[in-house]
């Protein structure tokens, strides 16, 4: 399921899709508290609902938050809105 452009998660609204894989749409989007463009991560609906992959999807939020180099991304949010789980960097 794509977002629309304008949808907002949390303080994130939509602006384009960027791209999309097995495991999460990535789109990107303005963080309206800091004014800044990020890229969010969402889990799809389609696997919203399993388990074990809600667990994948957190865990690798959590290990990309954890490294610290200059060509990867920095994680700043992990959240839920309306049912929808995300990550920005």
């Amino acid at each position: 399921m794509a977002l629309r452009i304008g949808t907002r998660l949390g303080p994130y609204e939509i602006q384009e899709p960027i791209g999309a894989g097995g495991m999460g749409e990535v789109y990107r989007a303005r963080d309206t508290r800091l004014h800044r463009d990020v890229a969010i991560k969402i889990l799809p609906h389609e696997i919203h609902d399993d388990p074990r992959l809600r667990l994948r999807f957190e865990r690798e939020a959590r290990a990309v938050a954890a490294l610290n180099h200059t060509n990867v991304v920095a994680v700043h949010d992990v959240g839920e809105s309306g049912g929808t789980l995300y990550y920005c960097a």
